[in-house]
């Protein structure tokens, strides 16, 4: 993933806030479901990159907890290594953007992480935007306490690095912004492609990074700005709400999984052809070549 450094992030206004609420989704602990007919359709649709117009309406998660069971078989069925967790929709806007209630966790697979200054492809990619990311590579187990939910304090205290990341989101859904909250969690929650920077040891201050700007760039132009405050108010929050969801789901997060928490700026339209950087500052830059 490259070298690591020692810095931490410097503080600036923040900029392009979509939002400053900390929205609580909570669900009931998973039962992987037997494989159905819309686990197959969507791994097929992963596969392919051929997007299609929904789940079979006899076989559709209804709820939050059953897309969330549907993502967890959609996985196993793919064959795939969960190599970490994204959360979507981690602004009011974005949330109202796809048509959800609060943010959606969704599992990165290994195929679709890749490292900087590398290509993607944007074939067959429905949203074809770009985000600009805090990313964190869990250094030690998160699971249940009886303390009660995790406090961002435990949490961050469980992060060994920070990384500047890319995100180009996608939907294997015709018309994502009407297939709803559980069907865009079976989907994994938009996940697409990221691409990451290198990573820096973080050391957590109650400080957190909700003032660390962020900029992205197209074709060496800035584009967008913003900074941690658009995700959830603070990424350090919006990874705390996405260790205690998975709590809720029976599950929790691993040492040396990766995790990006939500855009810090009005994502990117891109196209092929387009080279895009997002700027850190101190914690560094990531960029990414489009391909078709």
């Amino acid at each position: 993933m490259g070298g690591r450094s020692d810095s931490r992030g410097v503080p600036c206004e923040a900029r392009g806030a979509l939002s400053d609420a900390m929205i609580s989704a909570m669900a009931d602990p998973v039962t992987p479901p037997a494989v159905n007919d819309s686990d197959s359709v969507l791994v097929e649709a992963w596969r392919t990159r051929i997007r299609i117009d929904g789940l079979p309406h006899q076989a559709r998660p209804q709820g939050r907890t059953e897309g969330y069971a549907m993502q967890q078989a959609v996985v196993a069925l793919s064959g795939e290594a969960t190599f970490g967790w994204k959360i979507a929709a981690t602004s009011v806007a974005g949330q109202r953007h796809i048509g959800v209630s609060g943010p959606l966790a969704g599992r990165i697979v290994a195929s679709r992480f890749q490292n900087n200054e590398t290509l993607a492809s944007l074939r067959g990619n429905a949203m074809r935007v770009a985000e600009a990311e805090f990313g964190f590579r869990i250094a030690r187990d998160l699971r249940p306490t009886s303390d009660g939910p995790l406090t961002v304090a435990a949490v961050m205290a469980a992060v060994g690095s920070v990384f500047p990341a890319i995100e180009l989101p996608d939907s294997r859904y015709l018309d994502f912004l009407g297939a709803g909250e559980a069907q865009l969690i079976a989907d994994l929650a938009c996940a697409g492609t990221v691409i990451a920077g290198a990573e820096t040891e973080y050391g957590w201050s109650r400080t957190g990074l909700a003032n660390h700007c962020v900029s992205a760039f197209r074709n060496g132009k800035v584009v967008a700005e913003g900074s941690g405050a658009n995700a959830l108010g603070d990424p350090c929050i919006a990874l705390t709400w996405l260790a205690n969801e998975l709590i809720e789901l029976g599950l929790f997060l691993e040492a040396g999984e990766v995790v990006i928490t939500g855009t810090c700026v009005v994502p990117v339209p891109v196209s092929e052809g387009d080279v895009v950087m997002v700027d850190f500052g101190t914690l560094g830059q990531a960029s990414v070549t489009l391909t078709d």
